[in-house]
């Protein structure tokens, strides 16, 4: 019998095997970090967003954030593209214009800074997007589903006095 080799203590073919059998496990991490850090970058995209939007409606004259007729379409397009005129990309791959809620809070609320020499308080405007949808890199394959969704929320003062 020569050439025969017993199986114990045969080792030709032990790198392939476990590289097979560390293959689906080496798999899972990568495709979950890159998942994980899709995730991430969306929503830090949507507060940034977000952010945005708040210190451009603070910035707006507070009578006519606080007036009867305050369009919110400059506030709402430079959260969706980061341009007033709404010239630019939109920062999320799938965006909901309907998930975006401005709401200037035009009640007594400040009353520190600059608001403390005017007699009065002054306004809070409040940009919010909740339920915005996340798009997965890894959806097609069917192990995320569109029931995930982003939120941010941010609030500031109306200083454009």
């Amino acid at each position: 019998m020569t050439g025969w080799v017993a199986p114990i203590k045969c080792d030709k073919a032990a790198a392939a095997s476990e590289f097979v059998l560390a293959l689906p496990i080496m798999l899972i991490l990568i495709f979950g970090a890159m998942e994980a850090g899709n995730y991430f970058w969306n929503e830090q995209k949507l507060i940034q967003a977000v952010r945005d939007g708040a210190r451009y409606a603070s910035r707006i004259d507070y009578g006519t954030i606080c007036g009867p007729s305050f369009d919110d379409t400059k506030v709402r397009n430079v959260v969706r593209t980061g341009n007033p005129s709404g010239n630019g990309t939109i920062r999320l791959p799938i965006w909901d214009e309907t998930k975006v809620v401005i709401t200037p809070n035009c009640d007594s609320f400040v009353d520190t800074g600059i608001y403390g020499g005017l007699g009065s308080k002054g306004a809070i405007v409040t940009v919010s997007a909740v339920g915005m949808p996340y798009r997965s890199i890894l959806g097609g394959l069917g192990f995320i589903n569109d029931t995930y969704s982003l939120a941010a929320k941010e609030n500031a003062a109306v200083i454009g006095i």
